[in-house]
């Protein structure tokens, strides 16, 4: 398996208490992170831990960026008591576009020496400044015939028009070709929200990356608009509002 760029669409679907859907395009890199350094020296527009069009920084990633990810990974895979094996590791991101980046949502997908997929760690991200990491394993993984499908419990504020009553349900097809990863947001037992993930592999190739930035110039800056964008269309349709756990329990 070799690093790529999966260009493709993002698609939101809400079905209570108000109808609310939208579609954008996207491409996000696809890195096997103990390469990283190497794979960003494909064009001199994409940089590691500096001011380019496109660029890496350890900073947009969880844990102590002076640790390499796979360190980080192993660290907080032993603090939720997930065995983390030691095959290849391929992180599905947005990298950062003239100095700016969002990620609501990066999967890491973990491999063992034979290449098989063990675990997945969804790593998100809101708006007000918070990550969660769920990792998807064993522990909660789901019957499925040709994906993997995985539920865990909401855990994290992200949106102001979601409560934290809710479970999320993960079904994840493997990287190849196509890759899609689709998220039910589940709400006393029903659809409340789902989002999905369709993309399609190209090389990880200069060509590549410039076919996507002359695409979208500014992907990451693109997530955040459609992010506040949407959240008007819903506030303008009467979309009831949650406040942020952290607030109710203040006195």
């Amino acid at each position: 398996m070799d690093s790529a760029i999966y260009f493709g669409t993002v698609r939101h679907r809400r079905f209570r208490p108000v109808p609310h859907s939208f579609s954008y395009g996207v491409f996000m890199a696809f890195l096997d992170i103990d390469r990283i350094q190497e794979l960003i020296g494909i064009s001199r527009l994409l940089s590691y831990n500096r001011f380019n069009w496109a660029s890496y920084d350890e900073r947009d990633h969880f844990g102590d960026p002076g640790l390499s990810l796979r360190q980080r990974l192993e660290r907080d895979a032993a603090s939720h008591g997930i065995f983390l094996p030691d095959g290849p590791v391929f992180l599905l991101t947005h990298l950062r576009y003239l100095g700016y980046n969002f990620n609501p949502v990066s999967f890491f997908y973990c491999y063992d020496a034979q290449e098989r997929l063990h675990v997945v760690l969804a790593e998100v991200n809101s708006t007000f400044g918070e990550s969660r990491n769920y990792w998807l394993s064993q522990e909660n993984e789901l019957p499925s015939s040709n994906a993997k499908r995985y539920c865990t419990a909401k855990a994290m504020h992200v949106s102001p028009f979601m409560s934290m009553k809710l479970d999320y349900t993960f079904t994840l097809t493997p990287p190849d070709s196509r890759l899609v990863v689709h998220m039910d947001t589940i709400e006393d037992g029903k659809p409340f929200f789902d989002a999905t993930l369709n993309l399609e592999r190209r090389a990880w190739s200069a060509g590549s990356l410039h076919r996507a930035l002359l695409s979208h110039p500014w992907m990451t800056a693109k997530v955040i608009g459609a992010i506040h964008w949407e959240a008007l269309r819903l506030y303008l349709k009467k979309v009831p509002v949650f406040t942020h756990p952290r607030h109710t329990n203040e006195v």
